[in-house]
């Protein structure tokens, strides 16, 4: 359902991929160059008007170690939005580690794939508004098995899983999960826009708010996201703070061309 009726605010998002406490940049989930100190840009995006953040901890889950717990508190101290984090999240321990850290919500992605039990021990713990179900999806030639054309893929886009990405979404809000962010492994980073078709896809299967996520390059493409494909919220990192992008944006300017120019619903600083 578009932003536009939902009454609700369209929400914006920086998404940090963070590396030992270091905000980086990917294009399609590979070559990521380093951007600067996480709690710092943290910080700057706060004072901008940034909705939310979401941190995942890049490493994490390939090193089979818990979460940077540090640079999560870090983080948190600068900020009063909602903090999601994903990266190294096995248990419901590590969930209330990265919450008592600072967390407001908490991002499964791989793990819930290997272990779907899991995103439903987290809604029973901590309510569903707390468990975002992230999936990482390509877009794939349709076969029996992937109806929708776009294929779940785990471990940073390196593991095809053979899941099709609209059934996952709908298995995810069966199990729990408050809320689903679609990472596009083609638009990642190429500041070409989002890929409206699955994102629109999922945000008609389920009755959860979507999140954008992948290919962020201008305000229009965030505005595309909300009126054409019906997410709640979009990650905007390239916009803000892309080492690729010619020139970025600050939040406030872009929620300014979101309500003048779209007519959308913002949260104003």
């Amino acid at each position: 359902m578009p932003a536009l009726t939902t009454g609700l605010t369209a929400r914006l998002i920086a998404c940090f991929d963070v590396v030992e406490g270091r905000v980086t940049k990917a294009r399609r989930f590979e070559d990521n160059i380093d951007v600067g100190d996480a709690a710092q840009i943290a910080a700057s995006v706060y004072e901008d008007g940034i909705d939310e953040i979401i941190f995942y901890d890049i490493l994490a889950s390939a090193h089979r170690r818990q979460a940077d717990l540090v640079t999560i508190r870090a983080v948190a101290e600068q900020v009063f939005v909602p903090l999601t984090v994903g990266g190294g999240i096995r248990s419901l321990h590590d969930m209330h580690a990265v919450l008592d850290a600072g967390a407001e919500k908490i991002s499964l992605d791989s793990m819930a794939v290997r272990n779907p039990g899991i995103i439903a021990q987290g809604s029973a713990e901590f309510g569903r508004q707390c468990i975002v179900q992230s999936m990482q999806v390509k877009r794939v030639p349709v076969r029996p098995e992937i109806p929708s054309g776009y294929e779940v893929f785990i471990d940073g886009a390196r593991q095809a899983t053979g899941m099709d990405a609209v059934a996952w979404a709908r298995r995810g809000e069966d199990l729990g999960a408050g809320e689903i962010c679609i990472n596009s492994i083609d638009q990642d980073g190429t500041h070409q826009g989002y890929d409206l078709e699955i994102t629109r896809a999922i945000a008609k299967a389920v009755n959860l708010p979507v999140i954008a996520s992948g290919g962020a390059g201008s305000a229009e493409h965030a505005a595309a996201a909300f009126t054409e494909a019906g997410a709640s919220a979009a990650i905007v990192s390239s916009l803000l703070y892309s080492p690729r992008m010619e020139r970025t944006l600050p939040v406030g300017e872009i929620k300014g061309e979101l309500a003048k120019r779209y007519g959308l619903p913002v949260r104003l600083v």
